[in-house]
């Protein structure tokens, strides 16, 4: 079995394409505004795992997706060759870095938000 597609409950799908596609860098896979529908992957693994923007007001997933953001918590994590750079990439492209919720000793470090109400988090990418 294969993981093919995740949803990440997002406050606005339209809005969350736009940044996960220009500032993020992510591809996109499929998007359909007036379906409120997007979906993106990875360029470095177009076929690989998609991304699902979920529209999360009005649901449990907004409950989840708020909690998550007050209790400092990613939503998810993304891997890079090179956190540091990519971390100084996405900073130059308009996302704000978190490094005061950075801590190490529960394995949390190079947060930042997505700018559709998540936390992520970078980590060193498996050679």
């Amino acid at each position: 079995m294969k993981l093919s597609l995740v949803s990440v409950p997002v406050q606005d799908p339209v809005k969350a394409h736009e940044i996960y596609t220009t500032q993020l860098g992510f591809q996109s896979k499929e998007f359909d505004p007036e379906a409120l529908l997007a979906v993106v992957v990875s360029p470095e693994a177009p076929d690989g795992t998609a991304m699902l923007l979920e529209p999360c007001q009005g649901s449990f997933a907004e409950t989840y997706q708020r909690a998550a953001y007050e209790a400092n918590l990613p939503i998810m994590v993304f891997s890079a060759a090179d956190p540091e750079a990519e971390l100084l990439r996405l900073q130059a492209a308009g996302i704000e870095l978190r490094p005061e919720l950075d801590r190490p000793e529960y394995g949390l470090r190079n947060l930042f938000e997505d700018g559709c109400g998540n936390l992520v988090m970078i980590e060193q990418a498996e050679r």
